[in-house]
């Protein structure tokens, strides 16, 4: 069983890097927009086969790479501004227990 398992891992692992999902973020998107393009007709044609009814399938406008430099971006945004904010709640902090003292 642990030599099946391993095998089936390694094949996904394997399929992922070759369709470019461990790529860099345009790769990434590339291969999202591949497989929204090819799911759709595949699950269309096994549920014709197989007689089942599925509702429609909704419509993601979703792009990877723009949602990874969003994040990158509020990260570095929020580290640019740690330094002025650290001194701005220390400065605050010690006039509190200045207030506190008297």
């Amino acid at each position: 069983r642990f030599i099946i398992k391993g095998g089936l891992a390694g094949a996904a692992v394997y399929v992922a890097y070759d369709q470019g999902l461990l790529g860099s973020g345009t790769q990434g998107a590339e291969a999202l927009k591949k497989a929204q393009a090819a799911l759709p007709p595949a699950i269309e044609e096994w549920t014709s086969y197989l007689g089942w009814e599925l509702p429609p399938t909704p419509k993601f406008d979703f792009s990877p790479s723009d949602s990874w430099n969003k994040g990158v971006q509020s990260v570095m945004s929020a580290l640019s501004v740690a330094p002025t904010r650290a001194c701005e709640y220390t400065v605050e902090g010690w006039k509190y227990v200045k207030d506190l003292v008297k």
